[in-house]
């Protein structure tokens, strides 16, 4: 083992035994176990108590308690395994949607000593007035009310003292759990240890307070001649990776809708106004604000929506926008087949998938929701059913379409909590014509043959060295070619392990029937010994037949 590996491990061991003795107190380290039982036995050396509800608590419950006792890192990773139903079935999924961090804040002279290390100043300098208690503390950071010297009111951001350390060790574990879960038949088709990647990749960008800055900036550019939002202006001179100073917009939130009610706010059309800005990130920017609870939007008292934390941003690209918006198309349309190519195409469907089967379940699912009229048509309940059709083939969403999806049914959740008249595919209809002027503008065409231009001309220009190559080594009696034999050592151990129980049974035979000493009571001892092994052999081989249900494992 490398010295580094050593150094993480032994850094790490303590931690380590903490989240296996967790799993082990609510009943869900048996997984590890199985994978690596020494390692279990020395990390939790017998003093876990078991969970006094253990018997009467589901598994996805005592799934989002032990991701709640684990701490900051593991709850943003239910988080956003909250968004994977695809990955974790929507019975987990909804449960870990109720994860939330209730991180203390941190002493005021912790907080103004952090900030005078960043701004590399006092803070008395820095703002005219700076109010030490938070209006809010998450698992990263919390946030100040603060009054800089030209009067403007902004809010400050401040990150927790040594949460990056911290954040980083808990990684480094769930990466060691990832690997030794990926060793386990039963989680290995989730792909945890990619999985893992991927989040913590997300977690250690949402670490970088210069991102959202950078958010809140395109944001703006985006939005520049929009009277029907607002977002926050960041001011760099302010912030830093772990502190974010940013406007402050005062405004009425919109989980509060009596309040939006009693102001004189029409709670439908802002529900309307709020949904087309979500839209119109999506649809014409590829670029949009992935967490639209009621807490992050604010109505200003001039109607414009306020936009709040922007840490978590999702984005899409030419290519896979264009690839939601056949499926939209599709699902508009009620054509099944189309639907059905999207969605093979979307998750890169393996050969083996079953697709007449596929096909006649989007057919039945077009049919159910098809059918429905406007009033009665959920898209949440809509996407959902799709999410589990699309499980239950086995089939995986690329992280960016499963956050949008998510995105899509928390937006129409909040805009339904203003106004039960609200209905998102209202809204996504009249985003079907726009959809199909897109595909036919000049402009969008010119685009697509520029890069199928592009990839032929890199393909034209690679693939004559490549066939010269192979030319070459033809002609020089080096070129090879690599069989890969899939599931075939099975069936050879289990040829050689016949081969050798009939060659012994035939060879033992020999000496018994000949008598060939020493012998007892008139038989070959050899000739009894080997037979009995080659029966012992036969008897292994026709169970391990029995186990796997054929002759030879099915590639």
């Amino acid at each position: 083992m490398a010295r580094a590996s050593i150094s993480q491990w032994s850094r790490n061991f303590a931690r380590f035994g903490q989240v296996v003795a967790i799993l082990a107190k609510y009943g869900l380290a048996d997984w590890v176990s199985h994978v690596d039982p020494d390692l279990t036995a020395r990390v939790l050396q017998g003093k876990v108590r078991p969970f006094h509800d253990l018997t009467i608590r589901s598994r996805e419950t005592r799934i989002r308690l032990v991701i709640t006792e684990l701490g900051t890192t593991f709850i943003k990773l239910g988080q956003i395994l909250s968004t994977r139903a695809d990955l974790v079935g929507p019975a987990l999924a909804e449960e870990l949607a109720k994860l939330q961090t209730q991180t203390p804040p941190d002493p005021p002279e912790v907080v103004l000593e952090t900030l005078e290390t960043e701004l590399g100043q006092p803070v008395a300098e820095t703002f005219a007035t700076f109010d030490p208690v938070p209006i809010a503390s998450a698992s990263i950071g919390q946030v100040h009310r603060a009054t800089l010297r030209d009067g403007r009111e902004v809010v400050v951001k401040v990150q927790h003292p040594g949460i990056e350390s911290r954040i980083r060790n808990d990684l480094e574990i769930l990466q060691k759990l990832a690997e030794l879960a990926e060793k386990h038949p039963e989680f290995k088709p989730y792909r945890p240890a990619a999985i893992t990647a991927e989040f913590s990749r997300t977690l250690l960008r949402e670490l970088e307070f210069g991102r959202e800055a950078r958010n809140l900036q395109q944001f703006r550019r985006n939005f520049a001649g929009d009277s029907s939002v607002r977002f926050p202006e960041p001011l760099p001179d302010l912030s830093t990776n772990r502190v974010l100073t940013m406007e402050w917009l005062d405004g009425i939130s919109v989980r509060d809708a009596d309040a939006l009610q009693a102001a004189g706010f029409d709670l439908n059309h802002v529900a309307r106004q709020g949904a087309t800005v979500f839209l119109e990130m999506i649809f014409r920017d590829g670029f949009y604000h992935a967490d639209p609870h009621p807490g992050n939007l604010v109505v200003m008292a001039d109607g414009r929506i306020g936009m709040l934390d922007c840490g978590m941003v999702g984005r899409i690209d030419d290519l896979m926008r264009e690839t939601i918006e056949e499926l939209i198309l599709a699902i508009a349309d009620r054509d099944a087949v189309a639907l059905t190519n999207v969605i093979i195409r979307l998750c890169n469907a393996p050969q083996t998938l079953d697709r007449p089967s596929l096909a006649n379940d989007v057919t039945d699912f077009l049919s159910y929701y098809g059918g429905q009229s406007l009033r009665q048509f959920e898209l949440g309940g809509a996407l959902s059913e799709l999410i589990d059709l699309i499980r239950r083939y086995k089939l995986f969403l690329p992280s960016r379409v499963s956050l949008l999806v998510k995105v899509l049914v928390t937006l129409e959740g909040t805009a339904r909590n203003l106004s039960p008249r609200f209905n998102l595919i209202e809204l996504l209809e009249g985003y079907q014509r726009k959809i199909l002027f897109r595909h036919l503008n000049p402009k969008q065409t010119l685009r697509k043959l520029r890069r199928i231009y592009v990839e032929w001309n890199h393909l034209g220009e690679t693939l004559p060295g490549a066939i010269n190559d192979v030319i070459e080594q033809l002609q020089a009696g080096r070129f090879d070619v690599n069989l890969e034999h899939r599931r075939l050592e099975p069936s050879v151990n289990r040829l050689v392990l016949g081969l050798m129980a009939s060659a012994l049974f035939v060879g033992s035979s020999l000496l018994w029937s000949r008598a060939t000493p020493p012998t007892l009571y008139g038989v070959s001892i050899f000739g009894a010994l080997g037979a009995l092994a080659s029966v012992v052999l036969g008897f292994r081989l026709l169970w391990a037949i029995h186990k796997s249900g054929h002759l030879e494992t099915k590639a």
